[in-house]
Parts: C-alpha cells; structure tokens; sequence
C-alpha cells in the first residue's frame, strides 16, 4: 500500500485516524500508531508474511539491547557492536547475498546458488534508525526507552517506516511522551499532505512516463536532444517522487502530533555538488555524519584522513541505494566531485552563481544518470547519447524524435522547473491569510490527484526499491 493509492486515501487513513483520535492519551494513541502501522506494513508484505514476525524481532531485539547497554554499562560497548552486527546482517542478506555471490561467481568461477530474494520494504531505512537509536543509547546521547509500546511506535511509524525521511529517536522523543494535538497542526498537516501527493502524482508520475517510453524505445535509438530531455524527466521525477513522499510524511506525522525533520531544501537551487547534498535527502546525509564520518574521525586528523573518511562515507552511500555496480559508480562519481569543490573549484562556484547554476544543471543530470541506468553496457550507451563527441559506433536514430516527447511533456517540464523554485512558497506565504483561496487550491491538488490515481496513472515511489 501506498500514500498515492485510492485504498490508503479512502480506507486505512480514515480508519486510522478514526481509531487514533478516539482514544485518550499519547501512550494509548501509541499502541495505535504501533498497532496500526504494524498492520500498514502487514498490507505490503502479505506475500512474503515472514518478513511480519522479522521486522517485529529487529524491533524487540534493538529495544532489548537500548535497556541492557544502560543497565550495563561494562558491556555496552560490546552490546552495541553486537546490535550493529545483528541489524546489518539482515540488510546484507536480502539487499546484497546475490550481487555477492553473482560477482564471487564471475571472479572465481565458482557455481553458489544466487536465489531472486525479495527486499523487505523499508529495510534500509528501519535498520539505519535501529542503528542510530543503540548508538544514541550507548553514547548517553539519549536515555534508552522504558516502554516496549513507544519504542515500537517509533520505528514502525507507518508514515516514515518504507521510505524516510530517517528519524533519530532523540528528535521525536518529547513528541512520544509530551505531544499535543491541536487544529492549527491538524490543518497544516493536512495540507502538507495533499501538497507531497500532487508532487507525486501530477508532477513526477508524469515525466515518468517520457522515461519509461525511453527504456522501451533503447537508448541506441535515440537522439541526443531527447537522451537529455529523458534524464531531465528523470532528476524531475526522482525529485518530485521522493520529496512528495517526504512531505506526506511530514504532513501525517504532524496530524499525529510529530515533527519529523526536513528532508529537502530545494536542492535544484544549488551552485555545487556539495550544496546539493546538504539540501537533499538531508536525513541520509545527517545519518552518515553522525555515524560513519565522525565516529571516523571526520576532518579531526588531518587532510588525507579526511578524504580517506569521505571516500567511505560515498561508497557506502552509494551501495546503501542499491546492489549493483552502477550505484558504486554513482558514489565514487560524486566523491569525485566533491573532493575536487573542496580543494578546488568550490570557491569560485559560490562567488559566481551564475557559473554555479550552469554547472549544476549539467552535473545533476549527467549524475543522475549513472544512478538511473543500472546496467553496465546500457549506461555507456546512454552517456554516448549525452556525449556524442565522445569516440562511438554510429547510431541510428530519427533526428527530430524529441519534438514530438516535448509536444507531449513541455507543461510537466513547466510545473517541474517552476515547483523547484522559491516561487512556490513565496506565494504561499502572501496567500496565506487568504483561506478561501488556500482551500480552494488544496482542493483542486487534491481532487486533481485523486482523478489521476482513479484513471490508473499512478506508479509506485522510486525510493521504495532502496
């Protein structure tokens, strides 16, 4: 199940919140929240129910290990590797055995069975949180929680459980036990939530589709003008997709009462690479500082350990996307990038903007598309396509073919380059006091999406396969 899907709008929400404002007290409104995504996570794994009774067991297991490392203080240190070993596994097994054992296979000629084992949704996510939650705990960063109801509430909250953004315990913990509930929350909430979902359905799903038409075309076929229209659909897409899922996140997080935290900050706006990832997908840069890059040493120890930490910290970010060589790729790529705005170019980017702005937008999507593409040889086609001066065969192709994608794309374009602007929320806020306008221009994102999610166009989250 969804946030953009018509049985999560017109069945499990409003019976949610039914139950959820029925019942008094934040420590009863937790066992609903824990209960009721429990059962949202229940809906998505049907097929493969093991994976209930599993994501229940890392729950009670980390929550185990939170009492026992305060209680214990002579073997916290072990526990916590112990808990880091425990929640790591299961993400190695079913995220990465078979790209493992597909390349020991190629290197080694050796014949291990590669099974096709699916991925538990959120796995990514909800063991990154167990992690971040035992190393608060064995840090003194924050106290362990007491009660086994809040702490499962807490990881399994449906609303940032499969995608993000990555929520820390210490910055929802006074929510767990002190939130309020007010309409001025409820309002906001609300609209923050029909605001993701028009990002997601009428704006990303939208390009999506000039991407699919070229994955079904081949990218040997295609013009270069259109090879670069298709991985600017894409970086859009991307964008819209997992920025409206933040948003609906957030935006039922606040009707429960909770502030999670910003996931992005108009990243499309930045002059360098390294803005860039301050601004996007800013919880998976805050959980890689905070526990990979300074546990590390950080920048402490001097220059080179300093690049030997970023060098870490980008591999591991971009295996964490995904179990193939392209996402290995796409990490290195940026390390690359970044190391060199660092020492070199960086400077000169932020003092001219300008400069910036245009690099960006051909950084962004030349790097999006070692991120998109995740077969080997299709990737070096499709970046000849990008790079025609580049020494390659000749292609055969229709010159004028992006004319007719533009016919058909330029208005999601329009909406795409304009939403990822200021513009928006400089609107938003002189519409403010204007209520009827608000309601009306909520209503019409909302009944606009769910006429789309009615007529079948609709795909799932892109960040749901990480």
């Amino acid at each position: 199940m969804v946030f953009s899907s018509l049985e999560f709008l017109f069945f499990f929400l409003p019976v949610f919140f039914a139950v959820y404002a029925a019942v008094p007290g934040n420590k009863l409104k937790n066992a609903v929240i824990f209960i009721g995504s429990v059962i949202f996570y229940s809906l998505g794994v049907l097929e493969t129910w093991v994976y209930i009774p599993l994501f229940l067991q890392t729950i009670l297991i980390n929550y185990l290990l939170g009492i026992l490392m305060d209680a214990s203080r002579k073997h916290a240190k072990l526990l916590l590797i112990l808990g880091i070993l425990y929640n790591v596994w299961w993400l190695l097994f079913f995220k990465y055995s078979g790209f493992f054992l597909t390349n020991l296979n190629t290197a080694l000629h050796t014949q291990f069975t590669v099974r096709d084992i699916l991925l538990p949704i959120g796995i990514s996510f909800y063991t990154f949180q167990n992690i971040s939650y035992i190393a608060d705990v064995y840090r003194g960063d924050t106290p362990p929680e007491p009660n086994f109801i809040n702490y499962g509430a807490y990881i399994s909250m449906f609303p940032q459980l499969i995608a993000g953004p990555i929520v820390s315990y210490r910055t929802v913990r006074e929510d767990l036990l002190t939130r309020t509930h007010t309409l001025d929350k409820l309002d906001k909430g609300l609209r923050t939530f029909i605001a993701g979902l028009g990002f997601k359905v009428l704006i990303a799903n939208q390009l999506g589709g000039l991407w699919n038409d070229l994955n079904v075309t081949g990218y040997d076929c295609i013009s270069t003008p259109l090879a670069w229209m298709g991985i600017a659909a894409f970086s859009f897409q991307l964008y819209f997709d997992f920025m409206g899922y933040s948003l609906m996140a957030i935006g039922l997080g606040l009707m429960m009462g909770f502030h999670l935290p910003q996931n992005f900050d108009q990243p499309y706006q930045s002059v360098t690479m390294t803005e860039f990832w301050r601004r996007w997908h800013i919880t998976l840069g805050a959980w890689f500082r905070d526990y990979i890059y300074i546990p590390l040493g950080g920048n402490r120890h001097g220059t080179l350990r300093t690049v030997c930490n970023l060098l870490v910290v980008w591999l591991l970010t971009g295996f964490w996307h995904g179990a193939s060589w392209n996402f290995i790729l796409w990490g290195l790529f940026l390390f690359v990038i970044l190391i060199s705005e660092k020492f070199l170019t960086g400077k000169i980017l932020n003092h001219y903007r300008t400069l910036g702005h245009f690099y960006m937008f051909l950084l962004i999507p030349l790097s999006w598309t070692l991120f998109a593409v995740t077969d080997l040889h299709s990737l070096g086609t499709y970046l000849l396509r990008l790079l025609p001066f580049l020494p390659h065969e000749e292609f055969m192709f229709a010159p004028a073919d992006y004319a007719n994608s533009w016919e058909t794309y330029w208005k999601y374009f329009l909406a795409a380059v304009l939403f990822c602007t200021p513009f928006p929320e400089w609107v938003g806020k002189r519409l403010k006091k204007a209520k009827i306008v608000t309601a009306v221009w909520y209503g019409a994102i909302l009944l606009s999406a769910i006429y789309c999610m009615y007529k079948g166009l609709n795909d799932p989250f892109l960040y749901f396969r990480f």
